[in-house]
């Protein structure tokens, strides 16, 4: 019979700390240590495996695995990915938090979305989607063997976006903007790049007469050339004073770099004081619209597939049309 623990006797037997870190340490001799890492659920999880014994549903609950989530995955993804992915959480965790991850059923989720889209349709979507990848990240670490509980369960159908913002708008918000806004506003226009991508810019990006961008959403890397209204624009940015220090394309006027809280809180002023309701991000679909050329369009935005760019101009402005040109030597009335 083993000694009686004088100490953490919350742990399963044959498990031990040290350091920090969590161990199983067999009965046979010579002793073997099996390292079961420092998270206390996992390290459970790992021992229950060694021990063959049922895995705790404290260890295997939704919480668990979203915790392991968010701390092993969302840091690699985007800032505002990681932003949204927060918010997303906190009802997830309201409703299946203490829940084991390998007892949720389809009807559950069906549940979740129907009561959820109540309020909001689009959100209730978007945590339908944390939710299913949780729960593959969930297969892939060994939590469960089980089929995703939203694999066959649609989300709500979502309507386009088609916001259109003329150039009366643009101006008239432009003209109440902070400067750092205007030069955020026409660089956003210039370059048909969505915020996050504008704000990273740095001066290394331009070469050559060129500006480097790699897309955060889908990595992909362009090269927009600098002339005409964009060169106006760079020039116009890089007389201003800076920080040479601070590599940033965009600085406030203490020489640190635009965030994006500053962006939105100047950009929402200013819309508030011009009556104008667009929001920042329709600055990227005014600049694919007003190209009217699609194939220009689709490279400047980076879109893989044609379709994408086709759907996403015409929703906003409508499709060019031709009107009816009757032949030549015609003089019956119109009806």
């Amino acid at each position: 019979m083993g000694r009686k623990r004088q100490n953490n006797h919350n742990l399963p037997p044959r498990m031990h700390v040290k350091a920090g870190r969590y161990y199983h340490v067999s009965s046979t001799l010579p002793r073997k240590w099996t390292p079961l890492g420092d998270d206390l659920n996992e390290a459970r999880r790992k021992w229950a495996d060694l021990e063959s014994e049922p895995v705790g549903t404290a260890d295997k609950s939704f919480s668990v695995v979203a915790r392991r989530y968010m701390r092993d995955v969302l840091p690699t993804l985007s800032r505002q990915t990681q932003r949204d992915y927060t918010q997303y959480l906190v009802p997830l965790e309201a409703v299946f938090g203490e829940v084991a991850i390998d007892s949720i059923r389809p009807v559950d989720v069906a549940e979740y979305l129907r009561i959820r889209g109540e309020r909001s349709k689009v959100r209730a979507n978007r945590e339908r989607a944390l939710f299913s990848t949780i729960f593959n990240h969930a297969r892939a670490w060994g939590y469960t063997d089980i089929t995703n509980p939203c694999s066959g369960i649609k989300g709500f159908k979502e309507k386009p976006r088609d916001r259109y913002v003329s150039d009366d708008e643009y101006a008239a918000v432009w003209a109440c903007a902070h400067p750092t806004v205007q030069d955020a506003m026409d660089l956003a226009l210039c370059t048909g790049q969505r915020p996050a991508d504008v704000l990273k810019i740095v001066v290394t990006d331009i070469s050559d007469g060129k500006l480097a961008v790699t897309q955060n959403k889908t990595g992909k890397k362009l090269r927009i050339a600098i002339e005409g209204d964009l060169a106006d624009v760079m020039a116009r940015i890089m007389s201003k004073q800076r920080n040479d220090l601070n590599p940033a394309l965009l600085q406030d006027p203490n020489g640190e770099r635009l965030t994006y809280f500053a962006l939105r809180s100047r950009f929402d002023k200013a819309r508030e004081v011009a009556g104008v309701s667009f929001q920042f991000r329709d600055l990227r679909a005014k600049a694919a619209t007003d190209t009217e050329d699609l194939a220009h369009a689709q490279r400047l935005l980076g879109h893989k597939n044609r379709s994408t760019t086709e759907i996403y101009t015409r929703e906003r402005r409508g499709e060019l049309v031709r009107p009816l040109r009757r032949a030549a030597g015609d003089t019956k009335p119109m009806k």
